[in-house]
């Protein structure tokens, strides 16, 4: 399981029996789920009316930091192409996987100082992802550019005799090069008509050289054969040809340009073999800083919540389960029990979604007596 909840409780008369009571109540006779501490500092409260406006805040702030997670962690699993099995040893926070990093989460003071008020916290993290966000797509922009050419003339060289590219299947020698009156022309012929194009080439067209046809390559379906003629007989012969069924391709043979085109390629091969290194360096750097960005707004909502809904002084116990996926439900209802006489309201918004009202889908709310933030650690759609 990847899934978290990041909940809080009041403390009773101290955290430690907040916690104790919440461990035997999940783990001591029903292992519901798996549990850790976690720990936030003392962070400064300021006013309730700060408060409020901030709580609104960081919901559009976590949903923004999260999308941007989600794309840095897609992306790297598109770079990586071929070993997209080598993503998730990739998506790091701290040089640990995620799932550590999470149940081990520290507060970074050196990121974050817990002197800054709670908005100019809020505002050095939409700063650094918005920042991380411009450049992935800046950089991702250019790295898709850079793979959109190569494999554009990648697939100009592959694929049917009808239309790839002929440039490196034909020699010099193939062609008559140079001639006032002759002219050497490719024609596509299927490969159940060979014996057809041999007995008719000639014919198609006055002023076709006997015995000029070669064949220069096969795929699956067709061959590709050289003729050579004067120029006059060209249309003519292009459309007999036609009717026939035998397609003639536009092709002169030059050699500067064959020459620029494969230069293009090794160019174009080699710029994406250069960036490749430093993208998925930037990629690992800047998903570690984003993810660790996401968990700190995690962070900044409880402990927001907690003093809106628990009062001051702040005195609550914050919370990471690992919920069993079989007893989720089970779950639900044990914390409900716990925790259902902070508040009536969630109570009723309980025994209303109990009741499966057609048409009214309370439980969509996820509003519960207690503090509660989903983390989902999956964050990767593979199609």
């Amino acid at each position: 399981m990847t899934e978290f909840w990041l909940i809080s409780a009041p403390g009773e008369k101290t955290c430690q029996q907040t916690w104790d009571k919440m461990m035997v109540a999940t783990t001591r006779t029903n292992n519901l789920s798996t549990n850790y501490k976690f720990n936030i500092p003392d962070l400064k409260v300021g006013t309730l009316d700060v408060l409020v406006g901030l709580s609104d805040e960081l919901a559009k702030l976590s949903s923004f930091v999260e999308s941007v997670v989600k794309k840095v962690a897609q992306y790297m699993a598109d770079v990586l192409e071929d070993s997209r099995d080598k993503v998730q040893e990739n998506l790091l926070a701290n040089g640990v996987d995620l799932v550590t990093y999470l149940t081990r989460f520290q507060w970074d003071m050196a990121k974050y100082p817990i002197k800054q008020s709670l908005k100019n916290i809020s505002e050095i993290i939409s700063k650094q992802v918005t920042q991380i966000d411009n450049d992935l797509k800046a950089r991702a922009s250019a790295y898709n550019n850079l793979k959109g050419n190569l494999q554009n003339l990648e697939r100009k060289n592959a694929g049917s005799l009808l239309t790839r590219s002929l440039a490196d299947i034909v020699k010099k020698e193939d062609f008559v090069l140079d001639s006032e009156y002759l002219v050497t022309m490719l024609v596509v012929v299927p490969k159940t008509s060979y014996a057809e194009w041999q007995r008719t080439y000639e014919t198609l067209a006055e002023m076709v050289v006997p015995r000029s046809t070669n064949l220069l390559f096969e795929d699956q379906d067709s061959g590709l054969f050289s003729v050579t003629l004067f120029r006059k007989a060209v249309d003519d012969f292009r459309l007999k040809a036609r009717e026939n069924k035998f397609l003639v391709r536009d092709f002169q043979y030059n050699e500067e340009e064959m020459k620029a085109d494969k230069e293009e390629m090794t160019r174009l091969s080699t710029d994406k073999k250069k960036q490749f290194g430093p993208l998925v360096r930037w990629l690992k750097v800047n998903f570690s800083e984003s993810f660790i960005a996401w968990i700190h707004i995690k962070a900044l909502r409880v402990f927001v919540e907690s003093v809106l809904r628990y009062g001051l002084p702040v005195n609550f116990q914050a919370m990471l389960l690992q919920p069993n996926k079989k007893n989720m439900k089970k779950l639900r209802e044990v914390l409900y029990d716990l925790y259902k006489h902070l508040d009536s309201s969630a109570a009723a918004i309980i025994d209303q979604s109990a009741m499966d009202i057609p048409g009214i889908n309370l439980s969509q709310q996820e509003y519960y007596p207690y503090v509660y933030y989903k983390i989902d650690c999956n964050l990767l759609d593979f199609k």
